[in-house]
């Protein structure tokens, strides 16, 4: 995926951050304390997903935990490099959104290192537009089966437990559903604007109509100065009061998306935040994608602005 050209929040930040169950610092070794596999997600919402299926039997590392920086613009440090190298199971999110990745996965071959693409394990071809896979109701139940799996094939004697954690972890996915299933049905074809197309797929599964034009939101992803007609159309979103929410990306900002913004705020169209990485701390992934469908519901329902979690 190409650079952005773009002010992003806050300095980029390299550090590896750590999460979750049985979590602390990688080291060069693949042998972690007390058999635990020593395990990496790309993201720190895989990560979260990872430690809750492994628990106790896991050490994990997430590379990308900055709610304040561009993941799109990540570049790996000598320390994020050594912990992925060290991984004997990762889980990344690919379509180009992670390539540094591959990088240093191909840097350090091992023959008995797991590496979970969550694009492949969903068959999506690399033309997929949006690589925002996680706000997808149907993504993390199979990353977590594929965690699981994975996990017992490693460790046999714990498969029972790995195969439990998956259960309550499917089972704790419920909530969620729930509130975009009932969201759905109560608020059909809510029209919405975003800046880009990070909630996506959390808006589509709720029956919401995006009426940003797609060329926009990709040209925003990617760093590219949208056209004067799409940003015209877009700026008429709001001053025609067309859209009931606007779906703000917390994590990248420029003067054409604080300017957008702006307008929101000035014509009354309540903002929903969305983030590419986990919020940290208070949440793991399930609190997290709900609190994204309720903060949807308050913005449609009672006009309520969620701009941070």
């Amino acid at each position: 995926m190409p650079s952005r050209r773009r002010t992003v929040a806050a300095v980029l930040a390299v550090a590896a951050g750590l999460l979750v169950t049985a979590c602390s610092a990688s080291s060069a070794s693949s042998d972690a304390p007390g058999g635990q596999v020593v395990a990496v997600g790309a993201e720190n919402e895989y990560a979260d997903v990872i430690g809750q299926i492994g628990g106790r039997y896991v050490r994990v590392t997430a590379i990308e935990s900055n709610p304040n920086t561009d993941p799109h613009a990540f570049e790996a440090s000598p320390s994020v490099a050594q912990a992925v190298s060290a991984a004997q199971l990762v889980v990344q999110n690919g379509i180009g959104y992670d390539t540094y990745m591959n990088k240093i996965e191909a840097a350090s071959p091992s023959s008995g290192r797991k590496v979970i693409v969550v694009q492949n394990l969903l068959g999506l071809p690399d033309s997929t537009p949006n690589p925002h896979l996680w706000y997808s109701p149907a993504t993390m139940p199979a990353v977590a089966k594929a965690v699981a799996d994975d996990l017992s094939a490693m460790q046999p004697a714990h498969a029972a437990y790995f195969a439990a954690s998956l259960r309550r972890f499917d089972a704790s996915l419920q909530p969620w559903f729930r509130a975009i299933a009932q969201f759905k049905a109560a608020y059909p074809g809510t029209p919405v604007a975003v800046t880009e197309p990070v909630g996506d797929y959390l808006l589509q599964a709720a029956g919401a109509k995006i009426l940003t034009p797609f060329i926009f939101q990709a040209d925003i992803m990617n760093g590219v100065d949208p056209s004067p007609q799409d940003v015209s159309l877009e700026d008429d979103l709001f001053s025609d009061h067309r859209v009931k929410v606007f779906l703000y990306n917390q994590q990248v900002t420029d003067s054409l998306t604080q300017s957008l913004l702006s307008l929101a705020h000035k014509d009354g169209i309540p903002v929903v935040g969305v983030y590419e990485t986990m919020p940290v701390p208070g949440y793991d992934y399930q609190s997290w994608m709900l609190a994204e469908t309720r903060a949807l519901q308050a913005a449609v329902t009672g006009k309520i602005s969620t701009e941070k979690l």
